[in-house]
């Protein structure tokens, strides 16, 4: 019962962590995707076509930064020193990024150090992506993605009127991916009213709550 429960947990908090950063790195840092990053080339190609962003170029970064932080979290999994090794990795690096993005706040604004911090949020999606991946048990499904988890839902819910909505199954099925898309658009939202009001340094919510979640979780010993 415990280790279900732990599922249900992780599987809301890693969708609310990559909504509430694709969202704020969305607001407050050029329209950049740090979660979908594949979103950065269709952001590219427009603001190409419209000359609106001299930066443009700098969101194609974004997938090589991706590639290495999937590769590397695949590293850290393969040392057998904890599959939260990876989740504990990710808070540190988000927690990190927020830090970063007051001091820029605090600074002359520098750009290459907006981009930069952007840069180390991508990175810690890429961990939270490499995790989704290698232990696909642990959640109720992708939690940085959400459009599987709709073709999911809404053929739970063609199945659950065929039933009658008697098949409990389904119902299980349901719910488990309506808490991760309620977990993702919840993010969205708070990351969105955040980002607004207080810039990329709210980054470091999602990478305290993450932390919190790493160190009082028995399950977030780095063991195997």
């Amino acid at each position: 019962m415990k280790q279900l429960q732990n599922v249900w947990l992780i599987s809301l908090l890693l969708s609310f962590i990559a909504g509430y950063c694709d969202t704020a790195t969305f607001v407050a840092a050029d329209h950049i995707f740090s979660a979908h990053v594949t979103g950065n080339f269709i952001v590219f190609a427009y603001q190409l076509v419209n000359h609106t962003a001299e930066y443009s170029w700098i969101k194609l970064i974004t997938l090589p930064v991706f590639i290495i932080s999937v590769v590397s979290g695949g590293w850290i999994a393969s040392k057998g020193s904890g599959r939260y090794l990876l989740l504990l990795s990710e808070s540190v690096l988000l927690t990190f990024s927020g830090l970063a993005a007051l001091a820029y706040h605090m600074s002359d604004h520098p750009v290459w150090m907006m981009y930069t911090v952007v840069m180390f949020i991508v990175f810690a999606m890429g961990l939270q992506n490499a995790f989704g991946k290698l232990f696909s048990k642990e959640t109720h499904g992708p939690t940085t993605m959400m459009t599987g988890n709709v073709t999911q839902a809404a053929l739970d819910i063609g199945s659950l009127y065929r039933s009658k909505f008697g098949d409990a199954s389904i119902k299980l099925s349901l719910k488990k991916n309506l808490t991760t898309v309620g977990g993702f658009l919840a993010g969205c939202l708070l990351g969105a009213i955040l980002a607004e009001q207080f810039g990329l340094s709210v980054i470091m919510l999602p990478g305290i709550l993450l932390v919190l979640y790493c160190v009082s979780n028995p399950k977030s010993r780095l063991v195997s």
